[in-house]
């Protein structure tokens, strides 16, 4: 199912906004729209306190016309520090009833339809988690893999704080995830592109430049190495690599659209919180980082 909303303006997309950090906080307090038309992608990785993800999502929805929502690890952790204590499925329900409350997008909604420039693109905000199947060269299996990991002290915090609950384990989770999204994309028209929005890259070739590529477990699964192909994609849009970056896989844009950490933005050039155009295609622009 699809809703559509016509009109001008830009479709934008950041991701991994992290404002537990107070200066990633300021980046969203400074973000603004160009137009009253423009939409915000958040491809996930907004906090890991309840708190904070409806602060940030307010805020943006406040400015945006439509803000679009794809939770990433962070938002699924039951973090310590969280008052609230829910965990995996229940969890995950929690956020999807309060961005609804917010008026924002969730991957549980019907996906929404870009009319403006550059449309019509279906707009599908993702939640599909990973299976390990992105595994070190040399091993065949997780056991193996996580036991490579820990050996070189590169292991995921979902290892402690992301919990599957009721699944049995986070593959479980990403296998049902999978399949029920797979549905409901297969059911769009079969002349609408679309624009993909996951926390993971639905592909493994983004993670070929991590610095550690143990951590490619925790980057997506092998289950969707098709989907740019399959679902007529024509830029799908990830976080969580904290690399931003375009690529090109097969004739599609694949677009990491992540903050990060301030540790890792201030050595980059150009102001940090860019927000990078999806539609109509061309240059990134920096609303937001005025």
């Amino acid at each position: 199912m699809t809703a559509r909303v016509g009109g001008a303006g830009q479709l934008l997309a950041i991701s991994d906004l992290h404002i537990g950090y107070e200066e990633n906080r300021a980046l969203v307090e400074a973000m603004r729209p160009e137009s009253d038309e423009d939409w915000l992608l958040v491809a996930g990785d907004v906090a890991e306190t309840v708190a904070d993800i409806r602060w940030a999502l307010k805020t943006l929805a406040g400015r945006f016309r439509k803000v679009v929502w794809a939770p990433g690890n962070h938002e699924l952790w039951t973090h310590p520090k969280d008052t609230v204590t829910l965990r995996g499925v229940e969890r995950y329900h929690h956020l999807v009833e309060m961005c609804r409350e917010l008026g924002v997008t969730t991957p549980e909604d019907p996906y929404p339809v870009w009319d403006g420039p550059g449309g019509p693109l279906a707009v599908a905000p993702l939640f599909l988690l990973y299976d390990y199947s992105f595994l070190p060269s040399g091993c065949v299996t997780k056991a193996q893999g996580l036991e490579y990991a820990h050996g070189t002290g590169i292991v995921c915090t979902d290892e402690v704080l992301l919990h599957p609950d009721p699944f049995e384990t986070r593959e479980d989770w990403c296998r049902a995830r999978v399949a029920e999204t797979a549905r409901r994309l297969a059911e769009l028209p079969e002349d609408l592109p679309t624009v993909l929005v996951n926390h993971y890259p639905l592909d493994r070739h983004p993670t070929d430049v991590l610095w550690h590529p143990e951590f490619a477990m925790w980057c997506g699964t092998e289950l969707t190495a098709d989907w740019h192909r399959r679902f007529r994609v024509e830029t799908m849009v990830y976080g969580h690599l904290h690399i931003p970056r375009t690529t090109w896989h097969e004739g599609v844009r694949f677009e990491e659209v992540s903050v990060g950490y301030p540790r890792e933005w201030r050595g980059r050039a150009g102001p940090p919180g860019r927000l990078r155009r999806i539609a109509p295609s061309g240059a990134e622009t920096e609303a937001g980082a005025r």
